[in-house]
């Protein structure tokens, strides 16, 4: 149901920390009034309703203006491909501002500030004075309102040609930042940045700003001037790093979301020039695939955190769906968030500060809650923005799913502001025409308002010196950083504030002076020489990112003095010192070892040498590896796939041929087979270790490896044996890649059906692969084959886009037997492609009631209307010879007793029609062969140590193991394929009706 309000005007509605479970003073669950009452807000702090539909809704980003206006980017028409079902505004989206005129802590007016397609569902907007920011890829767009009328008069492309068009791992929101520079991100869809002429960007480095692994992968932390010039990419290999804040010091800090499912969302310090990890850094293989010293742990494997070259996370929270982050610098909130990071976190419909404390070279965070729904799980802030008063204001997209391009409510959006119990909304009058006006504004809570004031003051120069003075002479250090930034650009006394900070006894004032004199391209040597012994650690860092690209034997002795205080702990500090040598890596460490002489193979030097990519650091590997146990050793041979050296080939040879056990099979893993000279020697060790792990994944890896296809029926019979293991899939991706389709089609056109069924499990991971689609099809068609086999070589085609691409295809040529129409259309249903569901059942015949005419899609079928009542008693004559409901029916397939906080009724009536698309656990088919002959099937039961209990329908039957020739788990579901067959149209509705009722703690119908 959508809610719409017929008039403008909406009563102020408030929620505090001690009434945030007050009535709901509306009878729609989802009107603004419920949403907001539901709202948990901190103690000490109240939350009111700012704005929400109609408004505007669907609000993606936000920035607030110097005025204290709320302007935001209006997704209506959001990922469409993805939802076609949903109405297009033709006009295109909306940037919107919404003002309070009244001070009554409610937007009163609207304003339409641009409209056009090419901002549909932008994720970025920033306002800078009379220009606006837009990022909306393939552009990034400039609008300029030049008469003050609050319309965008000029529209200027700043960048174009950003891939991910209505994508959310694309470009995101602008900032500028204390330094005066642009900070923005864009996620691992971004790839690329072109200028306004055309070209590719070159940033100051001198690499193309694309995410092709040369060097940078996938997600880009960038910064430039404000006219796009100098963009540096500061740090890669992130997924989709959302959006980034920036502190007055310039630490920079975002979040950064995991593939979904692995619980590995994290918060991120940027440094400077770092690898994040998302995918191998030399490679760019998933964190999925196999490795050397792979984490245990799927959220730190995640992001290749044993990997030698990736920099350590902030704070890991879990699952989530993390979008806009702020840095708050009010004090409307209580003083412990002051100076502190702020997130809108819509997976877990809640909005948090990370409280940052220092941790060695780095630092680390815990969680603090500062809005969360609790029984409304439509809130979904999706943006936070500081106000000039320093109230806090998020944009709540307001849906019932977030995350996968998915958008279910198109007419709905809030905007909460949180604030001190009562305090009015009252925006500070801003006059920079004085230096000390300018600087007052400087230090605004408000990013768009600082802009103003840093605009004004650098203008005026030494004229603003004595009202900065103030400020740097003050006891806050916040403010004093801020100020820095200026004092250091006077042309006469800039140098002075520079040496003054440098000396500073705040370390983060230090830390900023080294960032200042980077920024202004000063010789940093002098600079930083008497800090290289700092007390503080994280100064230390600081310095070694400085010294990166400096190939200068006086830059290599500061480094390896910040080498030799490293306390062989701190990953942060290691990082750093890794990415300061990058450039000059045999330099910097051939000077550091002579000078710690023998003593490198320390537990911290060996953490150095495990860090270096120096063609020295090689030799070293093969020593510590020597001194290593069997799980030491690991990770000293990743550290081997780090360096591109040839050398490497040889010491790894000779490894092979002068170490035992383990360490042979680790050396062999490691060393690059296409390069090497298999000497007899080389191929005896070869050949000793595939004998020890016959049958094991390790002998896949070296067969596929070393391409001993002498070995390829050894790899058929793995890939036979175990479909569902690694070593299976991997033994048929090398039979695959060495083109032995002569002996997969042999095992399928076997008599042996679960050998062919088999086969088919080990295809299925690799069915985006032209090879494997053409095997699937000639088993789809081939008539002389079981029809069981037929359905599950459909099945294969689910998932990869290319495999169900040729699927439609082969639906569009009329090619599908009718016979497998029904199993190709739950194929279509269960795809992530909304699009590709109705798009096939143009050409498919799909699954037909009683009456006997095929139903309509599963998109139709959920708009009609049914009767839970009705519904019951279908359940009770067709359902309930397999189901229980609240103890009632009978227990062979899963309890549906909750089954309605299990599934939409989209699931529900996709578990009904194509059943074999979703196999709950617990519930598969067993195909038992006795040794007489004789078979027994149906549903595991039980197992002991002697026999197993099987089930099929309220039939039961014991087997013992003694007589099991035997068993094979099937791809086909209990449930019959056919079910709502049984059923006329109606009945089907109104059966599902009634399941979407039963939920946990609910009285059933």
């Amino acid at each position: 149901m959508k809610y719409h309000v017929g008039i403008v005007v909406i009563v102020l509605l408030v929620v505090s920390s001690c009434s945030s479970k007050k009535t709901t003073p509306s009878n729609d669950e989802r009107s603004p009034e419920a949403s907001l009452a539901d709202l948990k807000v901190l103690d000490g702090l109240e939350v009111t309703l700012f704005a929400s539909e109609p408004m505007f809704s669907n609000p993606t980003n936000m920035d607030i203006d110097a005025k204290g206006r709320v302007w935001i980017c209006e997704a209506y028409n959001y990922r469409n491909q993805q939802n076609p079902e949903n109405p297009v505004k033709k006009e295109g989206d909306r940037i919107m501002i919404l003002e309070d005129t009244d001070g009554d802590g409610k937007a009163d007016n609207s304003k339409v500030f641009y409209q056009g397609t090419d901002v549909n569902a932008a994720l970025g907007i920033c306002v800078l004075g009379n220009k606006v920011i837009v990022s909306c890829s393939p552009h990034v767009f400039i609008f300029t309102d030049e008469d003050g009328d609050d319309v965008a008069d000029k529209k200027e492309i700043l960048f174009q040609g950003i891939k991910g068009v209505q994508h959310d791992h694309a470009i995101h929101a602008f900032l500028f930042g204390p330094d005066g520079k642009l900070y923005f991100n864009m996620g691992n869809e971004g790839v690329l940045l072109v200028d306004a002429k055309g070209d590719t960007v070159t940033d100051v480095l001198g690499y193309k700003v694309v995410a092709n692994g040369k060097p940078y992968r996938d997600g880009l932390a960038l910064r430039c001037n404000l006219d796009g010039s100098e963009v540096e990419v500061l740090a890669n290999n992130f997924r989709n790093n959302y959006e980034l804040t920036v502190d007055p010091f310039g630490t920079i800090w975002q979040s950064d979301n995991d593939d979904d499912g692995n619980k590995a969302t994290r918060i991120n310090y940027v440094m400077e020039h770092g690898n994040f990890g998302y995918k191998d850094e030399m490679t760019g293989a998933s964190w999925h695939k196999r490795r050397t010293n792979m984490e245990k742990e799927i959220p730190l494997r995640h992001w290749h955190l044993n990997d030698p070259g990736v920099v350590p996370n902030l704070l890991q929270s879990g699952a989530g769906s993390p979008t806009g982050i702020t840095m708050y610098e009010g004090d409307m909130l209580p003083s412990s968030f002051y100076g502190q990071i702020i997130h809108a976190e819509p997976g877990h419909n809640v909005v948090r500060s990370y409280p940052v404390q220092n941790d060695g070279a780095g630092y680390k965070a815990t969680i603090v809650n500062i809005l969360e729904g609790q029984k409304d799980q439509w809130f979904r802030p999706a943006d936070v923005t500081v106000a000039p008063d320093g109230s806090l204001f998020v944009a709540d997209w307001y849906d019932p799913g977030v995350g996968g391009h998915q958008m279910e409510d198109l007419d709905r959006g809030r905007i909460y502001r949180i604030a001190k119990p009562k305090a009015s909304y009252t925006i500070p009058a801003v006059n920079v025409t004085s230096p000390d006006g300018a600087v007052k504004a400087l230090l605004s809570p408000n990013p768009a308002t600082r802009y103003i004031g840093w605009t004004a003051v650098a203008a005026m120069q030494d004229k603003a010196e004595s009202a900065l003075l103030k400020l740097w002479k003050s006891d806050n250090v916040r403010n004093r950083a801020q100020v820095l930034w200026l004092l250091a650009r006077l042309e006469t006394k800039g140098d002075h504030y520079i040496a003054q900070a440098l000396a500073d006894p705040q370390s983060n004032i230090r830390i900023e002076g080294i960032r200042v004199a980077r920024l202004l391209k000063k010789d940093i040597l002098p600079l930083v020489r008497p800090l290289v012994n700092d007390s503080t650690a994280q100064v230390r860092r600081e310095i070694a990112l400085a010294l990166r690209g400096n190939a200068t034997p006086e830059a290599a002795d500061l480094w390896t003095q910040l080498a030799l205080q490293y306390d062989g702990k701190d990953r942060w500090y290691l990082e750093a010192l890794g990415i300061g040598a990058s450039v000059t890596e045999d330099l910097y460490f051939n000077t550091w070892k002579k000078k710690v002489g023998n003593r490198w193979n320390t537990p911290a030097n060996s953490d150095i040498v495990w860090r270096s990519r120096s063609r020295a650091a090689i030799p070293l590997l093969a020593e510590l590896i020597k001194a290593s146990d069997d799980k030491a050793m690991l990770r000293y041979y990743r550290a081997f796939d780090f360096h591109k050296d040839g050398s490497k080939q040889d010491v790894l040879s000779q490894l092979v041929l002068h170490t035992q056990g383990d360490k042979v099979l680790y050396a062999l893993k490691h060393i690059d087979a296409s390069k090497l000279n298999v000497t007899p020697p080389i191929k005896q060790a070869l050949n000793k270790v595939l004998d020890r792990y016959k049958g094991k994944l390790e002998f896949v890896e070296l067969v596929s490896s070393f391409k001993l296809q002498d070995r390829a029926q050894d790899l058929l019979q793995l890939s036979i044996q175990y479909p569902d293991s690694a070593k299976g899939k991997e033994s048929i991706k090398a039979l695959l890649d060495w083109n032995r389709i002569d002996l997969i089609n042999r095992v399928l056109n076997t008599s042996d059906r679960d050998e062919a069924q088999a086969m088919i499990k080990a295809l299925q991971p690799y069915m985006y692969d032209t090879k494997a689609i053409a095997i699937m099809e000639r088993v789809m068609m081939d008539t002389s084959k079981e029809m069981e086999l037929r359905k599950l070589a459909v099945k294969t085609f689910g998932g990869p886009w290319e495999s169900e691409d040729r699927l439609l295809a082969l639906a569009k040529e009329k090619k599908i037997p009718i016979t497998l129409q029904a199993a190709a259309a739950g194929v279509f249903q269960t795809a992530w492609r909304a699009t590709l569901r109705d798009e096939a059942a143009k050409y498919l015949r799909l699954p037909g009631s009683k009456e006997g005419a095929s139903l309509p899609t599963v998109s139709v079928l959920l708009s009609k209307h049914g009767e839970a009542a009705k519904g019951k008693e279908v359940f009770k004559t067709i359902c309930s010879a397999c189901h229980r409901v609240n103890n009632v029916g009978v227990s062979f397939g899963p309890d549906l007793s909750e089954i309605g906080d299990k599934l939409p009724k989209e699931g529900i009536y996709t578990a009904i029609l194509y059943p074999d698309q979703g196999i709950s656990f617990g519930y598969e088919a067993w195909r038992i062969k006795l040794h007489d002959g004789s078979s027994a099937f149906g549903r595991i039961v039980s197992e002991t140590e002697d026999k197993i209990d099987m089930q099929y329908m309220s039939n039961q039957q014991t087997v013992l193991k003694e007589n099991i020739a035997s068993r094979t788990k099937l791809e086909s579901s209990l449930m019959p394929s056919n079910l709502q067959a049984t059923m006329s149209e109606q009945e089907l509705v109104d059966l599902v009706e009634y399941l979407a009722t039963l939920k946990k703690n609910e009285t059933a119908l």
